[in-house]
């Protein structure tokens, strides 16, 4: 099958395009799995440059081919080559013995990180696209109980590729911090992925949402569903906010916890302005501010964000669909912050 490699840590040239990958077999309790359409992210791109390593303290767009790097993934080191894209749309095609899940011909998606706890390790996951080979190829091969039958969603494929890491990463920051009717929810970068996901869902959910975006793109934030919209680096009112959905962290995070309300819930899962911040601890212990590191998906989560997509209740942005052959063009537009909303890539059968 054709597909691309991830040869190492470093720039674009370590994305390898080979039309000489072997198709996967599905194990047992696997299923394999037509890759029709697969998502851009954040996080490939950090695995790609190493950005996860603790000696990485800068944000994700101060970061170049991460030379010497061993340790850049979700859990550490990586085996290369691998095969990364951990936001899946597809059909399934064959199971291996004693799978579970969706039947030959469904269409199906699954959760980036796929949920295995353990009694020693309760929030234990493997990532596609990183701990196991994802959708940059044709096929790809996924244990059968994570994947979620989405036949009956009224969304296209490419739609539907677009959804599992940011609208799962949204769904997960917002049931984790507990936003509901009446909230008054802020959520930054909401011009991306995640953030125009957590805009929709939570306005959705009954929230009041403030998004922090750049102007230019003030009107895609709007349209998903923001009540009010405000610049990046705009002074924000102290107390203002029952809950702040976060993934951009960096030198303005002591002002989104000066933001929060007595008793107020910050949600965060991304770090793109940088991991390394500062804020007053008495700010967090005074208010009793609390504090929500999100990256573990139960599965009853995941499930419950797939009821909404089958249901045609939430819809996502795509602002550009390019052929997997592009990636490396794909992820300097993605790194460029050129368009709203996702990015989605196109194996080379499915495309027009």
């Amino acid at each position: 099958m054709s597909g691309v490699l991830l040869t190492g840590h470093g720039g674009p040239e370590k994305l390898v395009w080979s039309d000489a990958i072997p198709v996967p077999r599905p194990g047992p309790g696997e299923a394999l799995v037509r890759v029709r359409a697969a998502g851009v992210n954040n996080t490939d791109i950090n695995t790609r440059i190493g950005w996860y390593a603790k000696e990485v303290a800068g944000g994700t767009d101060t970061v170049d081919a991460a030379e010497g790097i061993e340790a850049g993934g979700w859990s550490g080191a990586l085996d290369f080559p691998l095969i990364q894209g951990g936001d899946l749309c597809g059909e399934v095609v064959a199971l291996g013995e004693g799978a579970v899940g969706p039947g030959i011909g469904a269409r199906v998606i699954c959760p980036i990180n796929l949920p295995e706890p353990t009694e020693a390790a309760p929030t234990a996951f493997r990532a596609l696209g990183s701990e196991l080979d994802g959708a940059f190829a044709q096929f790809c091969a996924v244990p059968a109980r994570h994947l979620h039958d989405v036949s009956a969603a009224p969304l296209s494929d490419v739609e539907l590729a677009a959804m599992p890491c940011a609208y799962g990463t949204a769904w997960n920051l917002l049931s984790r911090s507990g936003v509901g009717m009446g909230d008054r929810v802020l959520v930054t970068g909401a011009s991306g992925g995640v953030g125009l996901a957590a805009v929709q869902l939570a306005r959705h959910m009954g929230a009041h949402v403030t998004a922090l975006s750049g102007a230019a793109k003030w009107d895609a934030v709007r349209a998903m569903g923001a009540d009010d919209v405000l610049e990046r680096d705009a002074v924000l009112p102290a107390g203002a906010f029952t809950a702040v959905i976060d993934v951009v962290g960096g030198p303005g995070w002591a002002r989104v916890i000066d933001a929060l309300a007595p008793g107020g819930r910050y949600a965060v899962s991304g770090a793109i302005a940088g991991p390394v911040v500062e804020a007053d601890l008495r700010t967090i212990y005074l208010n009793d501010l609390t504090l929500f590191g999100c990256t573990y998906q139960p599965a009853e989560v995941f499930a419950g964000l797939v009821a909404l997509i089958n249901a045609g209740a939430i819809r996502p942005l795509v602002s550009a669909t390019y052929a997997l052959r592009d990636i490396a063009r794909a992820q300097a537009d993605f790194a460029a912050k050129r368009f709203p909303g996702k990015l989605v890539l196109l194996p080379p059968e499915v495309l027009p």
